[in-house]
């Protein structure tokens, strides 16, 4: 009897084993995976709205307004050394905040998802992922002209990163997480159900494959549930009616629309770049500290919005006037400006924030501008200029965020007007045809490379520099190890490569030198000291294993 209990015990062991080896290592193909997405999606919602709730607590308590969507209508009234204080105010904080929470004085937003996706099995930081929460809170809060989908993405990417790691789950596993976590706080965010999951699937994995589509929906739903549950199902902009295009006569100038809206958004991407380098090479000029920095920025920005209150803030009230046709030409042509130089200084500043808002807005203030004159051209062929504003806002946003599928979706998620897709669909293709050739495909690859993180160009590109040369190399204990005196004759000719390197830094020595292996050293006191030897062979056997495993995860 006690054997048979024994073998009942070692069969319920081995059972509930090769369950948890299956979620760990197969969970995106699995049943039970889809209720750990169901999970992460509610969690990571709950994030989103309490980040939403928590910068309009904030805003309506440092501004006074009783109602943050007719925050630049409010502001307008108050004195103005209070509206040139509060952004000031807001940027000191944030400075200490970065200053004591983050070794480099920066904001993590959506390109530090998506490295994390590609190069960190689908981890991000914690600790400076707080503070950047914080920080873009704040800023938000107070006058920062940016907007709030960057913060809830790398919050909801912290919730799937601790989830990732109490499970103990593999690369793959990891990467589907943090899919559904971000699909749930776009969606929870902007009630936009098939945008967010799109978003995760095209932006932040940068893949389609099938495993993680399930799951990732699952997650986009609950996300969607909880938004309507706090906000109703409604739609963050309210059209004026039903509007539709004068076939096919007016097609034309949607192409040209989108030509127009791609350049707008280069001009856009590199204006927030090159305020960025000025920023920093002033800084270094000046001697200012770099906690400083998002103050200097709040001070330019309250002076901004004491003349243009428009630009505080995520600016939805006046994407909604473009939208209705509350503008006149001139004006959305001079707020979409201002709007970029406020986007520019808040970001070069280190305030914090996404770009996915101001590009929305800039977007319907060009389509609106364009509109205005394409129908006072040719009125007999012209629908309402309003449609240009909806189609001018998809072509901007798509072409920064470098995701035409999900940002055509959520545009028309957004607004509720499912009737006018072609014209969004044609100015969006044209957009982001233009951009991604102008500018490294989107404005968080650009980042990336410039922070010398090369994604853009797929894995191909990047995934050699995910491996250190002293996890590759050969000890001199090893079986089959390089003669020692010829790694030490070598060294003395400078042929060698350093142990704390990539595989990105040794192949190309290898192509140039055409050696079969290359001595591995560490510098004592400048000095190369011998460790081992990276051979040609192995290194290209860890490159191809990374492809395979890869195209595998990609197709499964």
């Amino acid at each position: 009897m006690s054997s048979l209990l024994r073998e009942q015990l070692h069969s319920i062991k081995a059972a509930c084993q090769q369950g948890w080896n299956m979620l760990r290592h197969q969970g995106p193909g699995q049943i039970q995976f889809w209720f750990i997405a169901l999970g992460v999606g509610i969690a990571s919602g709950l994030a989103a709205i309490a980040f939403r709730g928590a910068v309009e607590w904030l805003q309506t308590l440092v501004y006074g307004t009783p109602d943050v969507n007719t925050l630049h209508s409010f502001a307008e009234h108050l004195p103005w050394i209070w509206v040139l204080v509060i952004p000031v105010l807001g940027g000191i904080a944030v400075g200490l905040i970065l200053h004591v929470a983050t070794p480099d004085g920066r904001v993590r937003a959506v390109a530090d998802v998506i490295e994390g996706a590609a190069l960190n099995d689908g981890r991000v930081e914690k600790k400076a992922g707080i503070a950047s929460a914080l920080c873009s809170w704040i800023t938000l809060s107070t006058g920062g002209s940016t907007g709030r989908e960057g913060p809830v993405v790398h919050i909801a990417a912290m919730a799937s990163s601790w989830v990732a790691n109490t499970l103990k789950v593999d690369g793959i596993t990891g990467r589907d997480l943090l899919g559904c976590a971000v699909a749930a706080a776009v969606s929870a965010s902007f009630n936009a159900p098939i945008a967010g999951a799109l978003f995760a699937l095209e932006v932040i994995l940068r893949h389609f494959a099938l495993h993680a589509f399930a799951p990732i929906v699952v997650a986009s739903a609950a996300g969607t549930v909880i938004n309507r549950l706090v906000y109703g199902d409604v739609t963050e902009f309210v059209l004026p009616g039903t509007t539709t295009v004068e076939f096919y006569l007016e097609l034309p100038a949607f192409f040209i629309l989108g030509l127009v809206c791609g350049l707008v958004a280069v001009i856009m991407m590199n204006a927030i770049f090159f305020a960025d380098d000025m920023e920093t090479r002033l800084q270094k000029r000046l001697g200012l500290p770099y906690w400083l920095r998002p103050a200097v920025a709040g001070l330019l920005l309250g002076g901004l919005a004491i003349l243009y209150p428009h630009i505080i803030g995520v600016g939805y009230e006046t994407t909604s006037l473009a939208l209705t046709g509350g503008l006149l030409m001139h004006e959305a042509l001079v707020f979409a400006v201002i709007k970029v130089a406020a986007v520019s200084i808040t970001m070069a500043g280190r305030m914090g924030g996404g770009i996915f808002s101001p590009s929305l807005m800039v977007g319907a203030l060009t389509g609106l501008t364009f509109g205005h004159i394409a129908t006072g051209l040719f009125p007999e062929v012209s629908s309402a200029f309003t449609l240009y504003a909806l189609a001018g806002m998809g072509a901007v946003a798509a072409a920064v965020l470098g995701a035409p599928i999900s940002t055509t979706l959520i545009v028309f998620e957004l607004t509720g007007d499912w009737q006018t897709g072609l014209a969004v669909m044609v100015s969006v293709s044209m957009s982001t045809a233009l951009a991604s050739r102008v500018v490294n495909r989107s404005f968080f690859l650009t980042q990336l490379k410039r922070r010398n993180v090369h994604l853009a160009a797929g894995p191909q590109a990047y995934l050699l520099a995910m491996f250190r040369v002293q996890g590759v190399m050969r000890k001199p204990t090893d079986d089959n190890a390089a003669d020692e005196d010829a790694c030490l004759r070598m060294i003395e000719q400078e042929l060698y490569v350093q142990a704390t390197a990539t595989l990105e830094t040794a192949l190309p020595r290898f192509d140039k030198s055409g050696v079969a292996f290359l001595p591995v050293v560490t510098l004592v006191e400048d000095k190369p000291v011998l460790q081992g030897a990276l051979f040609h062979v192995d290194a290209l056997k860890a490159y191809n294993r990374a492809l395979a495993a890869t195209a595998k995860e990609e197709h499964r």
